[in-house]
Formats: C-alpha cells, sequence, structure tokens
C-alpha cells in the first residue's frame, strides 16, 4: 500500500482531492494534513471583509471533501521533513510517513521589524479576518481615524478597498504605500488609480516602508507616517522548516519544482500553489496559477504512483484578472485590455461561487 500524503489544504489540493474522490487508486492510503478544517477561498476575501459574504460562503469544509477522496484527515500542521526516512514532523509531535507528498501550504506575509506586533497581515487568513474584526469595531468606535495599507498589488488594493467598504460611515482615512509603482504592469492600473482617487486613497507610489510601530510606519530615509492600524499586503514568505530540511528551494526558500511541479532534488515530492516555485518560469504568488495547478498536480500524482513519468505544467502567457473594488463594482483585466463595471463584479461573483460550490460534499456550508 503506498502512502500518498497531502499537507496544506490550498486551491491545488482542492482539485486533487476531488480528483481522488471521483476516481480512487487502488493500492493507495491517502492523508490530507491540515491546521485548519475551512479551507477559504482566496477569491472571495474581500467580499467577505466588505460585508457581500457569510464566512460559510467562502470556505471549503475539508473534512468531507477528504472522506469522500478516502482520505485520513488529520488536523495538524508541519513543522519539519525528514528527507532520508520519508516523514514530516507535526506540532503535535507525530512523524507522518509517505512514499509521495505533496505541498500545498501557501505563503505568510513578509515580515518586516514591527510587523508581526504592530500591524495586520492578510496571511493566514483566517488570523487576518480575526484581526479584522477587533479592527472594524476599533474604527467605528473612532478610535482609528487613519489606516495604512503597504503592498500596491492586486491584494493589497482588493483588501484596502474591501476595508474602506465594510467601514462606510466610519470617519477613517486610507493611505497605500507601494515600493514600486501600483499594480506595476498590470492592464487594470490605470482604471484603479483613478478608482482609488475618486475614494480618497491617499497614494504613496515608490515609497518602501522598512518598519511598523504602534503609531504607524516608518519609511526608508526616516520619516514617519501617522496610522493608527497597518495591513501588511505584501511579500512572501516560506516556511523556514523546508529549506532547513535539506529540499531544493529557490533564493526565496520556495520549493524549487520542474515544470512537472516535481522537486528538483527529491522526485517523490510535488508542491503547488505559493509554497513552489517553478523554476525557469517565474510566475506571480496568486490564486489563479494554483488553481489552474490542481488538474496537472493531481494527474502527476497518480503518474508518479504507478510508476509513469509526469507531464508538464503550461502556464499561461496571460490569465484573466479580477479586482474588486469594494462595493459591487470590479475590474477586469486580459493583457492590456481593461473592463470595469458592475456587471464584472457580477460575473466575478458567478465564476468565484462556482468554484467553491464543486468542492462542496455533504457540507453543512451555505
Amino acid at each position: 500500500m503506498k502512502q500518498l500524503l497531502l499537507v496544506g489544504g490550498g486551491h491545488s489540493h482542492l482539485a486533487v482531492l476531488k480528483s481522488f474522490g471521483d476516481a480512487p487508486a487502488e493500492g493507495v492510503r491517502l492523508t490530507l494534513m491540515s491546521p485548519n478544517r475551512h479551507a477559504y477561498y482566496s477569491g472571495m476575501i474581500p467580499g467577505l471583509i466588505a460585508g457581500h459574504y457569510r464566512s460559510g460562503n467562502c470556505r471549503i469544509d475539508l473534512q468531507p471533501l477528504a472522506a469522500r477522496a478516502g482520505a485520513r484527515f488529520l488536523q495538524d500542521f508541519a513543522v519539519g521533513m525528514d528527507l532520508a526516512q520519508r516523514e514530516v514532523i507535526t506540532a503535535s509531535g507525530e512523524r507522518v510517513a509517505y512514499d509521495f507528498l505533496s505541498l500545498d501550504i501557501g505563503s505568510s506575509a513578509g515580515e518586516p521589524a514591527g510587523a508581526a506586533e504592530h500591524a495586520l497581515r492578510v496571511r493566514p487568513v483566517e488570523a487576518f479576518l480575526s484581526d479584522w474584526e477587533r479592527l472594524r469595531e476599533s474604527a467605528r468606535r473612532g478610535e482609528v481615524r487613519r489606516i495604512a495599507v503597504v503592498g500596491g498589488g492586486a491584494a493589497g488594493i482588493e483588501v484596502l478597498l474591501a476595508m474602506q467598504h465594510g467601514l462606510a460611515g466610519a470617519a477613517a482615512e486610507f493611505a497605500l504605500f507601494s515600493e514600486l509603482p501600483i499594480l506595476a504592469g498590470h492592464g487594470a492600473r490605470r482604471r484603479i488609480a483613478r478608482i482609488l482617487g475618486a475614494r480618497g486613497v491617499a497614494m504613496h507610489s515608490g515609497r518602501k516602508v522598512v518598519a511598523a510601530s504602534k503609531n504607524g510606519l516608518e519609511l526608508d530615509g526616516g520619516e514617519r507616517f501617522e496610522a493608527q492600524a497597518a495591513v501588511w499586503a505584501t511579500g512572501a514568505s516560506a516556511p523556514s522548516w523546508i529549506a532547513q530540511s535539506g529540499l531544493a528551494t529557490d533564493a526565496r526558500g520556495f520549493v524549487a519544482v520542474s515544470d512537472s511541479l516535481q522537486s528538483r532534488s527529491c522526485p517523490e515530492i510535488f508542491a503547488a500553489g505559493d509554497v513552489a516555485s517553478v523554476i525557469g518560469e517565474p510566475r506571480p504568488k496568486s490564486g489563479v496559477f494554483a488553481v489552474r495547478q490542481g488538474p496537472v498536480l493531481a494527474r502527476n500524482l497518480r503518474l508518479a504512483l504507478a510508476g509513469e513519468a509526469p507531464e508538464r505544467f503550461r502556464s499561461p502567457s496571460r490569465s484573466l484578472s479580477l479586482i474588486s473594488c469594494g462595493d459591487r463594482y470590479a475590474v477586469a483585466a486580459w493583457g492590456g485590455l481593461a473592463l470595469e463595471g458592475a456587471w464584472v463584479w457580477r460575473w466575478k461573483d458567478r465564476i468565484d461561487r462556482r468554484f467553491v460550490e464543486q468542492y462542496r460534499f455533504g457540507s453543512s456550508e451555505s
């Protein structure tokens, strides 16, 4: 009996579990390890913050999905690997053996000085949502007058506009900081910049934030920016235990994989989503690519279990980007083409709900 261990409940592993539930593999014992029973779909988090969704609309119950695939569900998280023994070490001290291992554990937001103590980090999402509830109540009581968001990519912009909408009526100002031009290289950048300006967001492009403190941000050059709350939505970091295990990584500590999503150093290990770095084909850390990798990962795990060669993951040169704008309004971009409107939000809403619904099996979520 071969042991296939899936670590993490990320978007790619959802597709793997559904595949093995649709067509079970003989002679395989499957285990899913995740610190949380529920997996939030990243595309709906801004809508949850803005108040358009309930938690149950945006998350997938991993337990019934795993059960349908015949998988053991282990609610724990990895803290290390023994590559020689082919074991993953958990926070509770258990050593889980594997013949084949797949990692889809996402990434954490970057952590400059003071961020852990004085900033809300958008990842992991469960902690951020709890912090957001407390921030929202403080802002409504008038204790928070200015909120600074660090990160000029799509994630930072969506979270900022969602918070602004969720705090409608509260006297809170918003500022956006980005070391690079806001949405650099993105087809929607001009439209988004116009929307941010029209909604009174102070944009600080080309400004590097080096630290967060109780009273605001410290900028490169020593300047300080006063704010009662800061949200960190930039940078991505990998768990340190990956590199410490001896597994091949890129320069930032993410799992180095080939175009088959297979480890460059251990062919029995696969990785997908944010935690993986496809060498020679750099892509942004985005849920869009994790979703696209899922079906290929599922097929390649089956091929590896059967002793066959895996297939390539062909990353698209461009993909559809849908950026929500807090209210029921969104901007779509495909390459250099951009469109916007309430109809784009409704389109995005249908896509997001359909994604979540395909993984609901015997769950009470709604």
